[in-house]
């Protein structure tokens, strides 16, 4: 028998100092059997701090290999971002940013600087990559419940996580290119 996915509740009050970007969203976030929270986690905090009219999380979730995990799209439906998490394949890369702009969030760094090491992407220039402290990750997974409150801050590239239970956790998000 598959495992199914299962399913996360996420109420965040988000205040994007950097972006002035402040939303209350209430989010519903499939976790396939195979991603790990710190993954999940990933992929919820990428969409927060990506957040503007027209996003959403791809409808195959991680089972589609087509799609980025999440996408924004004009009011016409024409494609405008393409939000990867993680460290995706230099073809996958090249074929996103021929596509849209092309957002990544990772986790791994020097993983996804092996994966482009030698490659072609294209306009790999203007590929925005954002680095997130896996150890942040990982205690945020020990903080967070499938239904869960919490409160996220991006102001001067530090993250603050405040959950409902009143644990603070800090990191940065520091902005950085494909070469290495």
């Amino acid at each position: 028998m598959a495992a199914t996915a299962t399913m996360h509740h996420f109420a965040i009050a988000l205040s994007d100092v950097d972006r002035g970007v402040y939303e209350t969203l209430d989010l519903r976030v499939a976790q396939h059997p195979s991603e790990t929270m710190s993954r999940l986690l990933a992929r919820t905090l990428a969409y927060c701090l990506s957040y503007e009219d027209g996003i959403a999380f791809s409808k195959g979730g991680l089972s589609s290999s087509d799609e980025a995990p999440i996408s924004v799209r004009d009011a016409t439906g024409l494609l405008r971002v393409l939000i990867e998490v993680g460290a995706p394949s230099a073809e996958r890369m090249h074929k996103a940013s021929k596509a849209a702009k092309l957002v990544i969030y990772t986790h791994d760094l020097a993983q996804l600087r092996r994966q482009t090491e030698g490659q072609t992407i294209h306009n790999a220039e203007a590929v925005e990559v954002w680095s997130m402290d896996p150890a942040f990750l990982e205690a945020l997974a020990g903080k967070i419940d499938r239904r869960a409150k919490f409160e996220l801050t991006r102001t001067e590239s530090a993250l603050y996580v405040t959950t409902s239970g009143g644990a603070t956790l800090e990191s940065t998000l520091e902005r950085v290119t494909l070469a290495q």
